[in-house]
């Protein structure tokens, strides 16, 4: 196994091929956030939030500019239409870009109040759109614009597929932050990056650092809630792959945890990371948003939500 990869258990080895390594496949970035395999046009899409721009990169053509400026982007996932999905701090919103580029905001209040700054998103098989809205944009001007909160609260939204409407579903987490359901969607994992301040301004250890399975009542709303792990520093963005392993960024690097929170593993890189996606041709190569830098490594697991879109079958 490659020193990258420090087991914790026997079964981490099984999450990669024999040989896989870390690869720093980009760099130049100030902070790389929320990465999104788009298969349509075989690229990796990210933030570059200081910079105020969205980044591609591909295998054949490398680096470039995708949006510029792009409203403070963080989070991305793709809809079951392969539309990219976004969380913008600096517009304070969720938006929508299809493949011709046309680009639409879906949500950007609650209940008359304006989004505090919407941080990751993902998208279920029905269709609905959930994401997270800690203040991190709005506290200062380094990853957004600095404002009060209209809401004076944190909490995470569902968006409805068809009415369009904008619903609170959770105001039980300090910041929520990433987020990714189960293969069969019966639970909504969150990670709570309560502990950081944001934007340079340290740490409070008082406040949590974890990672929460919350049930997922009737399809749309959100019931009892457990702990599934607590993350050295902070957790930041998840995802779970079809076998239900969680693959959890933090600051040495990304966690692996069973759905019950026993410790698998982590492949340690060397700059903090942000976020991670799975993408590639098949769906199994790792890719992490990490400060300055993407890095790529193989695996044997594929994204649980690629299923919901049926992209690799």
């Amino acid at each position: 196994m490659s020193e990258t990869l420090i087991a914790a258990t026997s079964e981490f080895s099984a999450l990669f091929p024999a040989g896989a390594a870390l690869e720093r496949v980009a760099t130049g970035f100030v902070w790389a956030e929320g990465g999104v395999w788009v298969p349509g046009a075989n690229e990796l899409r990210f933030s570059d939030i200081p910079n105020n721009r969205i980044m591609a990169w591909s295998p054949e053509g490398g680096l470039r500019t995708f949006r510029q400026p792009s409203q403070r982007t963080n989070g991305h996932t793709l809809d079951l239409s392969g539309a990219m999905i976004s969380c913008e701090h600096g517009g304070r919103c969720v938006s929508r870009t299809t493949a011709d580029g046309t680009y639409e905001v879906l949500a950007s209040h609650w209940q008359g109040k304006r989004l505090n700054s919407p941080n990751d998103v993902v998208v279920k098989s029905d269709g609905s759109v959930w994401f997270t809205d800690p203040p991190y944009g709005i506290i200062s001007d380094h990853e957004g614009i600095r404002a009060d909160s209209a809401i004076g609260s944190n909490q995470v939204y569902r968006l409805d597929p068809r009415s369009g409407e904008v619903e609170a579903v959770s105001d039980a987490f300090d910041r929520p932050n990433g987020l990714a359901f189960s293969p069969d969607e019966s639970v909504l994992y969150v990670a709570d990056s309560g502990r950081a301040r944001g934007n340079g301004f340290g740490f409070d250890d008082s406040r949590p650092h974890e990672v929460r399975a919350v049930e997922v009542v009737d399809g749309s709303r959100l019931g009892a809630s457990r702990r599934v792990a607590e993350v050295d520093i902070v957790p930041d963005g998840l995802r779970v792959d079809r076998e239900g392993t969680l693959w959890v960024s933090a600051n040495d690097g990304v966690h692996c945890f069973t759905p019950e929170g026993r410790h698998l593993g982590h492949i340690a890189v060397p700059e903090t990371v942000a976020n991670l996606c799975f993408g590639g041709p098949d769906g199994r190569r790792l890719f992490i948003s990490a400060s300055s830098s993407i890095y790529a490594i193989d695996t044997t697991r594929q994204d649980a939500a690629a299923a919901a879109r049926k992209v690799y079958g």
